[in-house]
């Protein structure tokens, strides 16, 4: 069970609270003793930055915000500083916390809470024999703020909400979570969301000649599935759709081109990490009814060596016509999106945002510490889309995307080959999906940060649900 938050407007004298402080404040307004202010004043001098008191019938925490030298670094700071407190709070199994701004830090305070919600996160489905105080007991976030409105606190729970969904498909095994599966996960967020969905099952996909998509499920037992979901509400802004395509391999083997590395297929459960993003963005834009036509599609299918899989060497037809010859079944990933971006043309988008856990090329490059991006958009387009990746942390790092790169990409016998040979991995992968793209277009390579194996603060250990605030932050600005 996830925290909730709300905003309040009393402050509790026997519940927990969380004062957000710069250097500057009156510290007897908060039933503090002498004694404790002291202690506080005395641990702000050494440069702590969360302080604790323990004043038997509640606990007091400080949090003194850490200025940075720009604002979205401060707010980082700030969520950072919530995972710290939401684990303090669950290790003296506190179950609700008011966050008080003490002086129009509306910002800080919504990260310090954004913080605490997604730290807190856990995913306990298969721990039968969990003990209880293993799980967290924080159970709500109360805001006191007048900086902060109820719209931006409700705003925060269902992109927070967002998240977690993602996190859960994310970490939810492959045994269960087929590709069938999760286009029906697509379908529950839509009915609990309002936007409208539509699964392609496989007969409907071999009609509209999905070439990629059909070569890679051919190792498989499971049909692949082709989902598409539309947000047109009446007072959209927008006359052309913003297209979302989310990468939905369930499991990825690499096929018969079998991953080679040790461990390398030990998370390969998140290579469906772009398809829940697109998903749960779906899910956060249409609960939060943003005024914008928005629609996204997930290719799904596992890339397993078994049955009639497809080889090195095949050549296949693509849903645009183009021919690819394969050359490494582990570069699957391409051709389920090349399919979906081509489908896309019909929607003639404004823009089109692709998420991939593409290439560990892209995370051997940047780590998990952003998304390696590149495309067709215009600058303004892909300048707001970083504004918007610093506005979350959640950066962008523009490669190059020069003709040269598509040029490794030329094949004898067929219009191209799926991989580009050993240099530039990251960028002859977007360079592919180019081919099936006639519109402005900006491809994110997540396979850095989609999947942590050790915790990172607030994103957690396991999925990330990357992608999903980056873009409720981006599509929210679009919209205003």
């Amino acid at each position: 069970m996830e925290p909730t938050i709300r905003k309040s407007v009393t402050l509790p004298s026997e519940e927990c609270i969380i004062l957000i402080a710069d250097n500057v404040i009156n510290w007897s307004k908060y039933e503090l003793t002498k004694a404790e202010i002291s202690h506080i004043q005395d641990e702000i001098k050494k440069d702590q930055n969360i302080i604790s008191v323990n004043q038997y019938k509640r606990w007091v925490f400080v949090y003194v915000i850490e200025k940075k030298p720009e604002q979205y670094q401060t707010n980082e700071a700030a969520r950072r500083a919530g995972d710290q407190l939401q684990r303090i709070l669950n290790k003296y199994r506190i179950k609700d916390a008011t966050i008080v701004d003490t002086f129009n830090h509306g910002q800080e305070t919504l990260s310090l809470a954004e913080g605490m919600l997604l730290g807190n996160y856990q995913f306990l489905r298969y721990c039968t024999k969990k003990d209880k105080k293993e799980v967290n007991s924080l159970r709500e976030i109360k805001i006191n703020s007048k900086s902060v409105s109820g719209e931006d606190v409700s705003r925060l729970q269902i992109v927070c909400e967002a998240v977690t969904k993602a996190r859960d498909l994310i970490n939810e095994p492959v045994i269960t979570l087929t590709a069938v599966a999760l286009a029906k996960e697509l379908q529950k967020l839509g009915s609990a969301a309002g936007f409208k969905v539509e699964i392609f099952n496989k007969s409907r996909i071999e009609a509209l000649k999905m070439g990629g998509l059909l070569a890679v499920n051919k190792g498989s037992i499971d049909p692949p599935s082709f989902t598409v979901m539309e947000w047109k509400p009446k007072n959209a802004r927008n006359k052309k759709p913003f297209v979302l395509i989310g990468k939905g391999i369930v499991f990825d083997t690499g096929g018969l081109s079998l991953k080679p590395t040790a461990n390398s297929m030990d998370s390969m459960k998140c290579d469906m990490s772009g398809a829940a993003a697109a998903g749960c963005t779906m899910y956060a834009i249409a609960k939060s009814n943003l005024p914008i036509h928005v629609i996204a599609l997930v290719p799904a299918t596992d890339n397993r060596p078994g049955g009639n899989a497809y080889v090195p060497g095949d050549i296949i037809t693509m849903h645009n016509g183009s021919t690819v010859e394969v050359l490494n079944t582990d570069a699957e990933g391409r051709l389920v999106l090349g399919d979906a971006l081509s489908y896309a043309r019909q929607y003639k988008p404004e823009l089109a945002i692709d998420l991939a856990t593409l290439t560990g090329a892209a995370a051997t490059a940047i780590g998990p510490f952003g998304i390696v991006c590149m495309g067709t958009a215009n600058e303004k387009a892909m300048q707001n889309l970083k504004a918007s990746g610093n506005n979350v942390y959640e950066r962008l790092a523009e490669f190059p995307f020069w003709d040269e790169y598509g040029d490794l990409l030329h094949s004898d016998i067929a219009d191209m080959k799926n991989i580009g040979g050993p240099v530039a991995g990251a960028i002859t992968a977007g360079k592919f999906l180019q081919h099936f793209v006639n519109y402005p277009w900006i491809h994110l390579d997540i396979a850095g940060p989609a999947f942590l194996n050790k915790r990172d603060s607030y994103r957690g250990k396991g999925g990330t649900g990357v992608g999903i605030r980056l873009l409720f932050d981006f599509l929210s600005e679009v919209a205003k």
